[in-house]
């Protein structure tokens, strides 16, 4: 590996993490500087998942004083069962089509985040929810979340910060701490299937791991540092320039 590569790798592992703890998107940077470095896709994505997994668990740390545990022990088998559901699809299926199909979720996501006062007048506020609604609605999400992430994971805070805002009456940095968590969990689920049956090139992760694990501690302490309002404008607007970019090389 060349120095102009490990000083990319490093760069893009970095951001990543700080990406990741605040809003999520941030294998948008890696993945496409694995590729730069001469991965082809599938082993840059699994190369990928490995890499910003210690990011994931700096961001947990980061943010623990924002946790709640009331919702985890539930969420936590729902994650892990998707996120291997996820992997699976990966290495055993072509990944064109779904291709096609992220930058929808990820604009979707966005989209809902951004009208997510306007969604709640519709779908009613989180508190008026029954208790029994918003565990099959908490449940599901996540399901759906964890599935993506195993998959690819461009953008997956995005949409479960979108997502379980709809359902849980907390603040932003509180859902941003639940999204670490549920993101970690299926980043480690990823990280065992990949080093197991994926081609993973360990000597880039060795680059972009530490880096991605110091962005994500740095990443989680901005983001409770910031107002609510501040912290869901810079989701959304990260999340749109998310979903127009894969978009774009989804029909380039």
């Amino acid at each position: 590996m060349e120095l102009a590569d490990i000083a990319l790798l490093a760069a893009a592992g970095l951001a990543a993490g700080t990406v990741n703890a605040i809003a999520g998107g941030g294998s948008l940077i890696t993945f496409p500087a694995l590729i730069a470095t001469g991965l082809p896709p599938v082993a840059a994505n699994v190369t990928n998942t490995t890499s910003v997994f210690p990011g994931y668990v700096a961001a947990v740390y980061g943010s623990r004083t924002d946790l709640t545990l009331e919702h985890l022990p539930r969420l936590i088998p729902t994650s892990v069962v998707a996120a291997a559901l996820g992997c699976a699809l990966l290495l055993l299926t072509p990944a064109a089509a779904f291709d096609y199909v992220v930058p929808f979720l990820v604009l979707g996501a966005t989209a809902v985040l951004a009208f997510q006062d306007r969604l709640r007048r519709l779908v009613g506020h989180p508190r008026e929810l029954s208790g029994r609604r918003r565990t099959l609605s908490l449940h599901a999400m996540v399901f759906a979340g964890s599935l993506y992430g195993g998959y690819f994971g461009a953008a997956l805070g995005v949409m479960l910060v979108a997502a379980l805002g709809l359902v849980l009456d907390e603040t932003m940095a509180r859902i941003s701490a639940l999204k670490n968590v549920i993101s970690a969990v299926g980043g480690l689920v990823g990280v065992v299937a990949f080093a197991l049956f994926g081609p993973v090139d360990w000597a880039d992760v060795a680059v972009v791991a530490p880096a991605a694990l110091v962005g994500g501690y740095g990443g989680a302490r901005l983001a409770r540092r910031l107002p609510s309002a501040v912290l869901k404008t810079l989701i959304v607007v990260f999340g749109t320039v998310v979903g127009l970019v894969l978009l774009y090389r989804a029909f380039s």
